[in-house]
């Protein structure tokens, strides 16, 4: 069974059988894109795949947060998913803690941080999975058509830099 993508989400997803799911897992990487011609590419593809497959489509829990033009793309992916596919699952996710995209949260900051950029550190909080718990919910995902939010921990800006930046038990700083 297909995997449609190849970042970070797409490089953990298990490659044991999948039970007839597509996992799309292509879509606009930054959540900070401006492009249109981003956003577009990332419907074509969705509307080119098997529709006799479950699809597994990976969205994101800004939708419930940002009014941002990325969280508008995401709600109408979801649309089309629920409308076009048969068997769908949504999965919306935080923020990952792993993978090399420099638009993630977490590389985003470390990028930053090594270059000797500043860093504003805004009072909000974001939601930080990491790839066990993302993995545990992917083998849960139902034969029938669902939505899951995979929340991971609520953490503060600073608590994501202090943590992930500056103790990463990886040794990344």
């Amino acid at each position: 069974m297909p995997i449609t993508g190849s970042g970070d989400i797409a490089s953990v997803l298990p490659l044991k059988d999948r039970r007839n799911r597509n996992y799309f897992a292509s879509g606009v990487s930054n959540s900070s894109e401006l492009r249109e011609s981003e956003y577009q590419r990332e419907l074509n593809l969705l509307l080119k795949q098997d529709r006799n497959l479950h699809l597994i489509y990976f969205s994101s829990l800004s939708i419930f947060y940002s009014q941002g033009r990325y969280a508008q793309h995401k709600k109408q992916m979801e649309t089309w998913v629920k409308n076009v596919f048969p068997l769908y699952t949504i999965i919306r996710i935080g923020n990952i803690d792993w993978g090399t995209n420099p638009n993630t949260l977490i590389n985003f900051l470390r990028n930053k941080l090594a270059n000797n950029e500043p860093v504003e550190i805004q009072d909000a909080y974001r939601y930080i999975v990491s790839r066990e718990e993302f993995l545990y919910w992917i083998d849960m995902i139902p034969p029938f058509s669902c939505e899951m939010c995979i929340t991971g921990r609520r953490l503060t800006i600073k608590q994501i830099v202090q943590e992930y930046c500056y103790h990463d038990k990886k040794g990344v700083n």
